[in-house]
C-alpha cells in the first residue's frame, strides 16, 4: 500500500475532475482526493507512483511532496 502527495498546478473544478480522471485510469488505485486549496492531490492504493507524477506532468505542473510505504 502506497499514499503518493503531490501538489498539481490545477487551476479551477473543470482541471481538478480531468487531473482525477487521468489518474483513476492507473490500476490498483484504492482512493484519490483533491485539495484545491493547497492544490494537493493524494492518492492511495497499489500503484507506481512515478508514473503517476509522470503522467500529471503531462499535462500539469506537478511536484512530488510525499510518498508513504506501508
Amino acid at each position: 500500500m502506497k499514499k503518493l502527495v503531490a501538489k498539481v498546478e490545477v487551476h479551477d473544478d473543470k482541471q481538478k475532475s480531468k487531473a482525477m480522471q487521468v489518474i483513476s485510469g492507473f490500476g490498483g488505485i484504492e482512493s484519490l482526493n483533491m485539495d484545491m486549496k493547497d492544490k494537493k492531490l493524494t492518492v492511495s492504493g497499489n500503484f507506481d507512483p512515478i508514473k503517476v507524477v509522470n503522467k500529471l506532468r503531462k499535462s500539469w505542473r506537478t511536484e512530488m511532496v510525499t510518498v508513504e510505504t506501508s
